[in-house]
């Protein structure tokens, strides 16, 4: 979910390990003292900690946290329950609302109820019966545009779904791949929130001939394709619209070297979407014990309130603090599109399988 990649850049500067995407050898049945004082979280490759905070918990826990990044958040649940049977890792961060039934039909967590629960906003908890999944983040997927291209063309930034199929936006806007992306299904979400059974399909002919690119991740999307972010301006790219996140303009004036006095990008407020992240300690596990010590860590407020700066999004503990930057430049929607977790689990495989035809077809 978050709009940076910094997790690799954390790793090195940790010394910890970072894996490519494979399977782990056999992790339930080595009981070597090694293992046993290690916990691998498994994540999309947006994963990052302050280097403080991380080593404090492995000193109080006395474990030795390894991150395996998996892709794209979407990349990362379907490898996840590919390899459930023998799991890359203890701990599984980054699965979203969007995605979450498929992961608990899949049967993919073991029950837990981590320690401060409890603090929890109640608006993020699910599944409170079983326990199987534990909310660490929340944030708003909407459309981000680039702030230099619409005043020099003395065009208004779009601020709606509906704006988006105007002539006046004709290849404009990047998007990301609702099959295999979090920020792409959650645009998908959004639309069938918007316009109903009936009517998201016919929005999406209407933004199909109105030019929308598709790509495969956010990386690309953003970073490649996005006229507005600094990656973008580096790749010559030509798209000032943009599916990415409410806390994506805080990051481009954090990370700006000098620092601009206002952000270069904008956010339209009419095209968001809510997403909600959890973390879960996956069933076979090597590391029980220790998986349980990193998810109560995830909720603790000390990583609470890194988590804002680090992976750009908010935090889902009563009285975490919100940076001034987010306040400023990256507030929440005040009315994001959202939808009933069962109605997500009866239709997002059809919606899924609809886009697809109707837009990479």
């Amino acid at each position: 979910m978050s709009i940076t990649k910094k997790a690799t850049v954390f790793a090195v500067g940790l010394g910890l390990v970072t894996l490519s995407a494979c399977g782990s050898s056999d992790s339930g049945s080595d009981n070597s003292e090694a293992e046993s004082k290690t916990v691998t979280l498994v994540s999309h490759n947006s994963w990052a900690v302050s280097k403080g905070v991380l080593a404090a918990f492995e000193k109080q826990s006395g474990y030795k946290v390894k991150v395996l990044e998996d892709g794209d958040a979407g990349q990362a649940v379907n490898k996840a329950i590919l390899t459930k049977d023998n799991p890359q890792g203890d701990v599984f961060f980054g699965v979203d609302n969007t995605l979450l039934s498929r992961a608990l039909d899949n049967d993919l967590f073991q029950s837990y109820e981590a320690k401060g629960s409890d603090q929890i906003l109640p608006e993020f908890r699910v599944d409170q019966d079983k326990h199987r999944v534990t909310p660490v983040d929340t944030g708003d997927i909407c459309v981000n545009y680039d702030k230099a291209y619409f005043s020099e063309h003395k065009l208004a930034p779009p601020t709606s779904y509906d704006d988006l199929i105007k002539p006046a936006y004709k290849n404009l806007l990047v998007t990301e791949n609702a099959s295999t992306s979090s920020p792409g299904l959650g645009f998908l979400l959004g639309t069938a929130a918007k316009y109903g059974d009936e009517g998201w399909q016919d929005y999406w002919k209407k933004l199909k001939a109105n030019g929308v690119k598709v790509v495969d991740g956010w990386e690309q999307a953003y970073n490649e394709e996005f006229s507005g972010s600094a990656g973008g301006k580096k790749a010559k790219a030509d798209r000032p619209l943009v599916v990415s996140y409410a806390s994506s303009p805080p990051a481009e004036v954090i990370y700006a070297d000098p620092k601009p006095t206002s952000a270069p990008t904008g956010v339209a407020d009419g095209t968001c979407f809510r997403q909600v992240e959890y973390a879960g300690l996956l069933n076979n596990a090597g590391n029980t014990e220790g998986g349980k010590a990193l998810i109560d860590f995830l909720l603790t407020k000390t990583f609470q309130d890194d988590m804002p700066l680090n992976m750009f999004v908010y935090p889902v503990r009563e009285g975490a603090q919100v940076p001034e930057e987010f306040t400023e430049y990256g507030p929440q929607a005040k009315n994001p599109e959202t939808l009933d977790p069962a109605k997500i689990a009866d239709n997002r495989d059809d919606w899924v399988k609809s886009w697809t035809s109707l837009v990479l077809k």
